[in-house]
């Protein structure tokens, strides 16, 4: 056959040459879905050098002050706050423990399987306003515990539904102004938390909690 080595080994260069356009194998096609991910993952980080023009000091201060409500010792003092308060809140304390964990543990597992880096490792000459936690980016872990929290205290007595609700939304909103995290891994951290939550109060509620 022409262009194969009578051998059988690799064709040499002249072979090649003689090779007609019609024998040389077309290259492949990446699949659709590869590329509406690669333009997906493209706004992605349009959207998070865009945020950049929002700082100033006020708000990097707010910023930061939210991001550090939203570190696992927060949390860890929130819950013993609501167990210290006693009845109606052990239920509730009980309940923000264990979405937090749960989401926390969720957002961890996904990031070391997935290995999304973050922005000042992916982005040539980018710098966040505040430091990494770890390596990955996705999802956000301060926004899955967050909207965990929200999720775990919504109905509680004395607003404390919906100022957790607002405070997972300023923590998420915190993490992209800072450069922490990409939007995305931010929407992923609230739809994370958000099933964290309810699968925390559905697991206590067989229990009586």
């Amino acid at each position: 056959m022409r262009g194969r080595h009578p051998t059988g080994m690799i064709p040499s260069v002249s072979d090649l040459r003689e090779t007609t356009p019609s024998e040389i194998p077309a290259a492949p096609e990446l699949p659709g879905r590869v590329d509406r991910l690669s333009r997906l993952l493209a706004i992605d980080e349009r959207l998070l050098v865009a945020a950049r023009r929002l700082h100033g000091p006020w708000r990097t201060a707010v910023a930061r002050a939210l991001t550090r409500a939203g570190n696992t010792s927060s949390w860890t003092v929130a819950v013993l706050f609501l167990l210290a308060a006693g009845a109606p809140f052990t239920v509730l304390s009980a309940r923000l423990a264990a979405a937090t964990l749960l989401g926390t543990l969720l957002s961890q597992a996904l990031k070391r399987s997935l290995h999304r880096p973050r922005p000042t490792c992916a982005i040539v000459g980018f710098e966040a306003l505040a430091e990494n936690p770890d390596r990955f980016s996705f999802p956000s872990g301060h926004t899955t515990a967050a909207f965990a929290a929200a999720v775990a205290l919504a109905g509680a007595p004395f607003g404390l539904g919906p100022l957790a609700l607002a405070l997972a939304v300023g923590i998420g909103l915190s993490r992209v102004y800072l450069g922490a995290h990409y939007p995305l891994d931010v929407a992923a951290g609230l739809v994370l938390g958000s099933a964290a939550g309810a699968m925390s109060r559905i697991g206590l509620g067989l229990v009586g909690l």
